[in-house]
């Protein structure tokens, strides 16, 4: 799976075979989270920074954008719903 970004990262960078494919597993796994998962975690993260929600839903708003597969465009009410219930 995967062999050819694996073949690109041998030649491109000192990594062997091996941490090729664990930095390619590790960054599918960062990914692999769904919207709600994520929009949770950032919540709590930037929560514990001492930022306040509205501050935090701003960013996790803007943050959204640069995901991988960027998910639709969400609303502060739909981002609050998400960890809040």
């Amino acid at each position: 799976m995967h062999d050819e970004l694996v073949d690109h990262l041998t030649r491109s960078t000192p990594l062997s075979r091996g941490e090729a494919l664990r930095v390619i597993q590790d960054v599918l796994a960062f990914f692999d989270e769904t919207t709600e998962e994520y929009v949770r975690r950032r919540h709590r993260e930037l929560q514990a920074q001492g930022l306040v929600n509205a501050e935090i839903f701003g960013r996790i708003e803007a943050d959204l954008k640069y995901r991988a597969v960027a998910p639709p465009e969400l609303t502060l009410r739909q981002l609050r719903r998400m960890v809040y219930g």
